[in-house]
């Protein structure tokens, strides 16, 4: 796949001399795959100016310039976890773009210093494990929180535990942009300022996690312990059977 042209047309703060393309010669081995990264965004508030809404849509146009084929996720509507059935519209929404995501992008406001129920709510309703299949599992996590104070990082050090509890390849680098009410104009988009620019390092941070990762996370996560676990399960169902004399 030719890597696409990098489109800063709509992104008025980037340093395009600075911005490069992700060499394909630096990410690719063989075999890999060719197809546009998909990346699903969450955010964290039900506002009508949520700022934690406007960062994703920054990362979602940085992600696209980088090439990446996107969803966000809009949480309004989405019932309490248990509340309802998997049936329900947005449950089996938000589902079905976890399956299809090979990378997704957390951004929680900081609430009573901790991640929003909203965010929560929506991780809740990912389950660990469908059948055989982990929805989660193997794929790349970036994370984001925006504060109406001083800069914390306790949103952004919660969602990666639950990152890890996902069993999700968490990027080191994260971004907490403080007093976020200075921080985006009246249109909604991020000033220019270093914590912008954190939010570059963030995003092309993880597309280069992306690119490495996937179409190898099945290695990646093959576990000594379940393949023991696995073995040891096969082997009690054929002495089952020898018994029987099946």
């Amino acid at each position: 796949m030719t890597d696409p042209l990098l489109n800063a047309t709509d992104l008025p703060n980037i340093s395009s001399i600075d911005l490069d393309a992700i060499a394909p010669s630096r990410r690719d081995a063989a075999g890999h795959e060719t197809h546009r990264p998909r990346v699903l965004l969450l955010y964290g508030s039900l506002r009508e100016r949520s700022y934690s809404r406007f960062l994703v849509l920054e990362a979602e146009r940085l992600l696209k310039a980088f090439g990446a084929e996107t969803r966000v996720f809009d949480p309004a509507g989405l019932p309490l976890p248990d509340d309802v059935g998997i049936d329900h519209p947005k449950v089996a929404e938000l589902r079905e773009a976890c399956t299809w995501s090979e990378a997704q992008v957390w951004c929680s406001p900081e609430r009573h210093g901790a991640m929003t129920g909203v965010l929560k709510s929506q991780i809740d309703w990912i389950p660990l494990s469908t059948g055989a299949i982990r929805p989660t599992q193997g794929k790349t996590l970036a994370l984001m929180q925006v504060s109406g104070g001083s800069q914390s990082f306790n949103a952004v050090n919660q969602m990666r535990v639950l990152g890890r509890w996902m069993r999700m390849v968490t990027i080191p680098n994260q971004s907490s942009v403080p007093k976020a009410y200075q921080e985006f104009d009246d249109e909604g988009r991020m000033r220019p300022s270093p914590l912008y620019d954190r939010v570059v390092d963030v995003i092309e941070e993880l597309m280069k996690f992306t690119y490495l990762v996937r179409g190898r996370s099945d290695y990646l996560v093959d576990r000594y312990s379940e393949r023991k676990a696995a073995r040891e399960k096969d082997m009690a169902l054929e002495q089952v059977a020898q018994g029987a004399g099946l």
